[in-house]
């Protein structure tokens, strides 16, 4: 696992604060966090699709991760999504998962934390990542993880990015 505080510049990181926190910015209410089957109905999030592979879309909103994207540079992209979790009075944790069904090992899974709050992503292995801004991890995307809401901030968001790496690990 890779992690990087200060990931983008101070710049980048304040457009793309200032436009995914804005009364324009396109959120979609999804009434579950990790998908029908598993999640609790009464648990939802707020959604931004960036890009999806496997239906060929692409939000006009894409130059917001640019600046993301020029510096992991990814062999292949599947899929970047933003979540928005709202406060709750306790944490709540949505269950682990991989992102992809079923996991596989060449597929890299990177978490851009866009602001700072109590909440945090703790993985299977016990590891705890706290939501702190412009601090983005990377780890492969067979490891189980779960994220959780915050009680400290009226939103929790997180840029989830999942891609195949180059194979030049030196990067």
């Amino acid at each position: 696992m890779k992690v990087i505080n200060n990931f983008l510049t101070e710049k980048d990181l304040n457009e793309l604060q200032d436009k995914m926190t804005s009364h324009s910015f396109p959120w979609f209410y999804n009434p579950y966090v990790i998908n029908s089957d598993l999640d609790n109905s009464s648990y939802f999030q707020f959604t931004h699709s960036f890009f999806n592979n496997h239906d060929y879309s692409k939000s006009n909103m894409c130059f917001l991760i640019d600046p993301i994207l020029s510096i992991i540079r990814p062999l292949t992209l599947l899929r970047i999504k933003a979540n928005l979790l709202t406060k709750t009075d306790d944490f709540i944790e949505h269950g682990f998962h991989t992102d992809y069904k079923p996991p596989d090992n060449r597929i890299t899974t990177g978490i851009f934390y866009v602001n700072t709050n109590n909440g945090y992503t703790k993985f299977k292995n016990g590891q705890v990542h706290k939501s702190e801004e412009n601090k983005f991890i990377e780890f492969n995307g067979t490891e189980l993880h779960t994220g959780s809401t915050c009680t400290d901030k009226n939103i929790r968001i997180v840029i989830n990015l999942n891609y195949i790496k180059t194979n030049d690990r030196s990067n």
